[in-house]
């Protein structure tokens, strides 16, 4: 069944995964502060978990209205959510930019929508169109110049790896979240998800895996010091609660594969934040590599203009 997106369903997606960017691309620059003032990478995620669980808590609850049956039935969604697309995305990512610029960490993070669309393809048949699938090779090509592999510049692999790690995260973040076949409103994905992941982060802390280690004195940013709350409840309720609410939204809306090219808009936000709170810019190479990776935007946008709903499965396909 051919259908045009409605365009009021795609403005309020559209509204959604900036809202969403925009607070998820603020995450690496306040974290990057917190961990150079002696904070662990795992302290870091495991606090901004859980002040965003605790926040959503009453919201999920609400938004459930009872219906804990479907909460049990979809405890695999759940659980897939909170230990990938939460606690595995985020931990990755805030290992990644203790070796990397933020900047370049998440130019890495953000190749997940070629991910998206091979995972699509082979899972559930979703063949991408010609426009899709160029856009995953300027992606691809992006991240070569991101990685400024051709001029021969050092590369921190270690750093690679873990950004290599969170897109894996994204990547099951924009699958999961656009699934609307498991009927679980976006506040209950996102307040299970990161319940979830606040108990496996502190579990693992509790057992000594995670190092787990905080300082509460003022943490310092290009244009000045802050108490080290600030940054804190900033990651827990702008970076996390927010942006992982507004992004389900944002992916039920548009798509996963949609959604996840729309949302490298995060990657824009977080060089200016990097460059506003770090004095943190990467090389010209790197930006042009930056432009390249955020180009897929325009062209799976293009690809994806007419969607075929696929009634079995539940999900937006080209």
């Amino acid at each position: 069944m051919q259908t045009e997106v409605p365009t009021s369903r795609f403005a309020a997606g559209l509204g959604f995964a900036i809202a969403s960017a925009a607070s998820f691309g603020l995450s690496g620059s306040l974290a990057r502060g917190l961990l150079e003032n002696g904070w662990t990478a795992g302290a870091a995620v495991t606090v901004r978990v859980c002040v965003a669980a605790l926040v959503l808590l009453v919201p999920a609850w609400l938004a459930l209205r009872g219906r804990w049956g479907m909460l049990r039935s979809q405890a695999g969604t759940v659980l897939l959510y909170g230990v990938m697309a939460v606690a595995g995305a985020q931990l990755c990512y805030f290992y990644a930019v203790e070796h990397l610029q933020v900047g370049i960490a998440l130019l890495i993070e953000y190749t997940a929508p070629v991910a998206v669309v091979v995972w699509m393809w082979l899972r559930h048949g979703h063949r991408p169109g010609r426009l899709t699938l160029l856009g995953a090779l300027v992606a691809a090509l992006g991240l070569v110049l991101v990685l400024d592999i051709v001029s021969g510049a050092d590369l921190n692999v270690i750093g690679v790896l873990w950004a290599l790690g969170a897109m894996v995260g994204a990547a099951t973040y924009f699958v999961v979240s656009a699934d609307e076949g498991n009927g679980l409103p976006p506040m209950v994905l996102a307040g299970g998800g990161l319940a979830v992941a606040a108990a496996v982060l502190g579990g693992a802390g509790l057992v000594g895996v995670l190092p787990m280690a905080a300082n509460l004195d003022d943490v310092s940013y290009a244009p000045g010091t802050v108490p080290w709350w600030v940054p804190v409840l900033a990651l827990g309720l702008v970076t996390a609660a927010m942006a992982y609410t507004t992004g389900i939204a944002a992916a039920r809306r548009l798509g996963s594969r949609l959604a996840s090219f729309i949302a490298l808009s995060e990657v824009v936000m977080a060089l200016v934040a990097a460059w506003i709170l770090l004095d943190e810019l990467p090389r010209a190479v790197q930006l042009l590599g930056g432009a390249f990776i955020l180009l897929g935007v325009v062209l799976v946008k293009l690809g994806e203009r007419t969607i075929e709903i696929d009634e079995t499965e539940g999900l937006p396909v080209v």
